[in-house]
């Protein structure tokens, strides 16, 4: 999908036509739809943390009486769940030609993921068995507004860059964690809630006309989504209460899209 976005943009510089005005103008409107792909680059999904476990007879009656020690690893939004999706829409509105405010709203989703978090260490068979998690999928709805600039034209292009401040809604997010060698599964449980976070970031790109009122726009930049807020319900008997008290997410987007203006 990224290769397929970037080649796109590479076509345009190529090909769109120059023979139109590009960007705002001074109290004129439009309107912009866009997709692409959101990279993390960096922000854990849960941090690390060394709990003891006195009897895993509550997890698996067969163990009763063997105790444990979880050795939990912090895992990223890259290492759970990749790239993301990313697409919305835009309203703007021109100050001058060279420069309007924008508001946005997009939505960012990730497949659901799993990886090896850790592992728990077992005295009596003196051996660390690996334990597995699997997180639901990452949706998040975010309301931003900015400001954007326009440079002069560059060939059939004209760059700009932009600033953005907002709040980010990320859904609620449930683990399932297991111990295979063990027998033991603690299934689809909360790890964290559903939060409004403050989110920004930085844009740069290039504005491509193809008509007087029909632009093509392709961009990337950096977004940063806050901490979210852990759901202590079922792990935090397991002594692992800290291991959510995280979530931040930066990532750099990569989208084309579509605008229309008024």
């Amino acid at each position: 999908m990224k290769k397929s976005i970037l080649a796109a943009a590479t076509v345009l510089c190529l090909f769109a036509p120059a023979a139109f005005a590009a960007g705002p103008q001074a109290g004129t409107f439009s309107w912009s739809v866009f997709g692409g792909i959101d990279q993390p680059l960096s922000g854990d999904v849960h941090g690390g943390a060394t709990a003891a476990v006195p009897d895993l007879g509550p997890l698996n009656p067969a163990l009763a009486g063997v105790s444990a020690e979880l050795r939990i690893r912090s895992r990223s939004h890259d290492d759970i769940y990749g790239s993301a999706m990313s697409y919305g829409m835009e309203f703007s509105y021109g100050i001058n030609d060279r420069s309007e405010v924008f508001g946005q709203i997009r939505r960012t989703q990730a497949d659901d993921g799993t990886v090896q978090v850790g592992g728990a260490f077992v005295p009596a068979l003196s051996t660390t068995l690996p334990v597995r998690g699997t997180f639901s999928d990452y949706e998040a709805l975010t309301l931003e507004a900015g400001y954007r600039y326009y440079f002069g034209e560059l060939g059939p292009a004209r760059p700009f860059v932009a600033g953005r401040l907002g709040a980010t809604r990320t859904d609620d997010i449930r683990a399932t964690f297991v111990i295979p060698d063990a027998a033991i599964t603690i299934a689809d449980v909360p790890f964290t809630e559903a939060k409004w976070s403050v989110s920004g970031g930085v844009d740069v790109g290039l504005l491509f006309p193809v008509s007087e009122k029909v632009s093509i726009t392709a961009q990337t930049g950096v977004r940063y989504v806050a901490d979210l807020e852990g759901d202590d319900a079922a792990i935090g008997g397991l002594g692992l209460g800290s291991i959510n008290d995280t979530g931040k997410r930066v990532s750099y987007p990569v989208s084309v899209g579509l605008r229309v203006d008024f």
